[in-house]
């Protein structure tokens, strides 16, 4: 899976290879995502199961991978599991920003890896 990162209303922020926006969920810490079941059909993790290719702009050093309760493994940045909002169709779509959904905040992400906490 590739991420890169795209302009948007809250300026240059995460994206996959086809330009869909990238979430963070704000309650996960050190790589280990907590989004399962429900919560991961409304927050689809961006996996990365043929691993991982990533923008030059972006930080090499800030990319990993964490290990799911499944067993698959998901793309992670800055620490952050990676995450899809289900509602977001095409590219450039940003519909669930800064909002709390499972016990934490959902926010987009920037280059650097933190969370935009901009509505």
């Amino acid at each position: 899976m590739a991420i890169s990162v795209a302009n948007s209303r809250y300026g240059k922020i995460l994206v996959d290879g086809f330009g869909r926006t990238l979430y963070l969920f704000d309650i996960e810490r050190d790589r280990v995502p907590l989004c399962n079941g429900v919560c991961a059909v409304a927050w689809p993790p961006l996996l990365a199961p043929g691993g991982v290719a990533s923008a030059p702009e972006l930080d090499q050093a800030l990319v990993a991978t964490a290990v799911r309760n499944d067993g698959s493994s998901q793309l992670t940045y800055n620490r952050h599991p990676l995450y899809y909002y289900a509602g977001d169709h095409s590219a450039g779509e940003i519909k669930c920003q800064a909002v709390i959904e499972f016990g934490g905040g959902w926010y987009v992400i920037d280059a650097q890896g933190n969370k935009i906490s901009t509505p």
